[in-house]
C-alpha cells in the first residue's frame, strides 16, 4: 500500500506548503477497483481524504495515489453504457467545438486528452478538424477504432511522447480532476500547443451553488475524482503554464432520459424493459446545473 499512496507536502497547483485537512474520505481507496472509476459509475458521495491549499483553494486527495496505480486502473476500464450515450454526449461536445471555432476560426489539428471512445474526436472530424488523442483504457482505444476508425494513443497523457508546438487546439473535458499530476498535464498541454493555440478545460466546481445544495449527494463526489478546483486554483494552474484565459462559461450536460433514470435503482423496471428503454433513450434532457467550469485559455502567439 505504501508504494501506491504518498502524503502531499506541497499544493499540486501552486506548490504552496500551506495545506490543511479539508474532509475525511468516505471509501476505502486502498481497495479501489477499475469499475469505480469508469465514466458512468454511480458511486456518488464517495470521496478521498481531501486536503486544501490555503493559498489557492485547491482541494486534492491526500494521501495521493501514484500515477502508475491510477493508470493501471484506467487501463482496465470498460464502459459500454458510455458508448450507448454517444448521441447525448455529442450534443455536449458540440457546444465546445462551436466555441473553439469562434476562438480559432482556421480549423487544424485537435488533440483530445482522455478521449474515451472517440465521440468528441469523431464529431470534430465531421466538422473539419484533424483529430488525434490519447486514452488510458485499452477498451476505449479499441472502441474508437471500431466505431470511428480513430487511432488513439493508449497511455497517460503526462507520459506519452508528443511533438511540441503542433496542435491548434487541445481539449481536456472532465480529465484534469482524474490525474494526480494536474500541473504536469497542463504544462504538457502548453508545450504541445502551437503558438496561439487554445486549450479547452472542463472540470467540476465544488463551490458551485448546485454542489452546495446537493451536499453529500452531489454527483461529482465520486472515487474517480482526485481533485476539485476553484476559480482561483484554475487561474493559477493555467497562468503557471503560460496560458491566458480568454473565455469562461458554465458547462451544460445533455443525457438521455434512460441514462438519468438508470442512475437510480428505483427506476430499474423502466430502464430494463426493452420497449420503455428504447423510448427513454430517444428523449434528450439538458442539465444546465452550472456546476462545472468550461474554460478556454490561449498560448501566446510568440511562444
Amino acid at each position: 500500500m505504501m508504494d501506491k499512496f504518498a502524503r502531499v507536502t506541497a499544493c499540486p497547483i501552486c506548490e504552496s506548503p500551506r495545506l490543511r485537512p479539508f474532509k475525511k474520505g468516505t471509501f476505502d481507496y486502498a481497495r479501489l477497483r477499475w469499475d469505480q472509476v469508469k465514466i458512468t459509475d454511480s458511486e456518488y458521495g464517495k470521496i478521498w481524504d481531501l486536503s486544501e491549499c490555503e493559498d489557492c483553494g485547491h482541494l486534492f486527495a491526500d494521501p495521493s495515489p501514484a500515477p502508475e496505480f491510477i493508470l493501471s486502473l484506467y487501463g482496465q476500464v470498460e464502459d459500454p453504457v458510455y458508448d450507448e450515450e454517444a448521441e447525448g454526449r455529442s450534443r455536449n461536445f458540440l457546444g465546445i467545438l462551436k466555441n473553439l471555432e469562434k476562438l480559432s476560426p482556421a480549423k487544424g489539428s485537435l488533440f483530445d486528452v482522455g478521449a474515451a471512445t472517440g465521440i468528441l474526436l469523431n464529431l470534430a472530424r465531421e466538422r473539419g478538424w484533424s483529430p488525434a488523442g490519447v486514452e488510458a483504457s485499452a477498451w476505449g482505444v479499441k472502441r474508437a477504432a471500431d466505431n470511428y476508425g480513430l487511432h488513439l494513443i493508449q497511455g497517460a497523457f503526462e507520459q506519452v511522447r508528443l511533438e511540441p508546438a503542433v496542435y491548434q487546439v487541445l481539449t481536456m473535458v472532465d480529465f484534469i480532476e482524474h490525474t494526480p499530476a494536474p500541473r504536469r498535464a497542463v504544462m504538457k498541454a502548453a508545450e504541445v500547443l502551437a503558438p496561439g493555440g487554445i486549450l479547452c478545460l472542463v472540470t467540476p466546481d465544488i463551490h458551485s451553488f448546485a454542489a452546495r445544495a446537493a451536499g453529500k449527494r452531489w454527483w461529482h463526489l465520486r472515487p474517480g475524482h482526485l481533485a476539485y478546483f476553484s476559480g482561483r486554483s484554475l487561474t493559477r494552474l493555467l497562468q503557471g503554464a503560460g496560458l491566458a484565459i480568454v473565455k469562461k462559461r458554465r458547462y451544460a450536460w445533455t443525457f438521455s432520459a434512460h441514462y438519468l433514470l438508470s442512475r437510480k435503482k428505483t427506476f430499474d423496471v423502466l430502464t430494463r424493459s426493452g420497449r420503455s428503454a428504447s423510448f427513454l433513450k430517444r428523449i434528450p434532457i439538458k442539465l444546465a446545473l452550472g456546476d462545472s467550469f468550461e474554460i478556454y485559455a490561449k498560448k501566446s502567439a510568440s511562444s
